[in-house]
């Protein structure tokens, strides 16, 4: 398979009925479009479907939308109502590392301001977003897709290390479960879903060998469409992997 935009042609046109659980000309948002994983659904979604409506949000998009910033989350969602109601809206913004840190690997490496900065994009931001944002979901086919991570899963916790990024992401699959079991009940054909996307050639990924061990963005991204594409009422508040295989918490 090629990787990029360098899709084949073929795979293109023989795998363009996807995404056929969503309606023509469907409304897609996808928060985070600035990133390696966020650009690429993009991307993708053109290519599959052409007739999708995808709008991106960013810190530096109109509206922009910025984690740290609860009001600027409340303000996108507000100028957004006019585009509204989404089939689909993805959350592919997080932080794993900065120029001021690095995955903390034992105890003595925890500090306020790692947790803080962490929190805030990786779990706050999309609290806000499942605040101001799950109104604007589709009443017929409506999902809420959240890029989470495997090292997010506390069961599946084997080697340690990775204290805040670990915690900010089991926190948000918590929060993706406890709305999911809200939403059944006001906005019942409502899909929330947290997604593992694997290792990805990205910013995320670079300082732990990501360009060598990841893969394309591209192919992350269409994988996780034909995850989201497949998922139904009944899969709200799962954890999946882009090999649609089911995680535990």
């Amino acid at each position: 398979m090629e990787t990029g935009l360098g899709m084949t042609r073929e795979r293109t046109q023989a795998e363009h009925q996807h995404l056929d659980s969503f309606p023509h000309n469907f409304r897609v948002l996808v928060v985070g479009a600035s990133g390696g994983i966020g650009a690429a659904m993009g991307e993708i979604l053109h290519q599959l479907r052409p007739d999708a409506k995808v709008e991106g949000l960013h810190r530096h998009s109109e509206p922009k939308i910025d984690f740290t910033d609860e009001n600027s989350i409340a303000r996108a969602a507000q100028a957004l109502t006019q585009h509204a109601p989404f089939h689909l809206i993805i959350n592919a913004a997080g932080i794993l590392h900065t120029a001021d840190f690095m995955p903390e690997k034992k105890l003595n490496d925890l500090h306020y301001a790692q947790l803080r900065t962490t929190f805030e994009v990786n779990t706050f931001g999309p609290a806000m977003l499942l605040r101001y944002f799950a109104p604007l979901l589709d009443r017929q086919r409506g999902v809420m897709a959240m890029l989470s991570a495997k090292v997010g899963s506390i069961e599946d916790n084997r080697l340690g290390g990775w204290y805040s990024y670990r915690a900010s992401k089991a926190a948000l699959n918590m929060l993706i479960k406890t709305a999911a079991i809200e939403l059944r009940r006001t906005q019942p054909n409502a899909v929330l879903l947290a997604l593992h996307p694997g290792t990805v050639s990205s910013s995320l990924s670079q300082p732990f060998r990501g360009a060598t061990k990841g893969r394309p963005a591209t192919e992350a991204a269409y994988d996780l469409l034909q995850v989201i594409n497949r998922k139904t009422p009944e899969d709200s508040g799962r954890f999946y992997t882009y090999a649609d295989e089911k995680l535990p918490w």
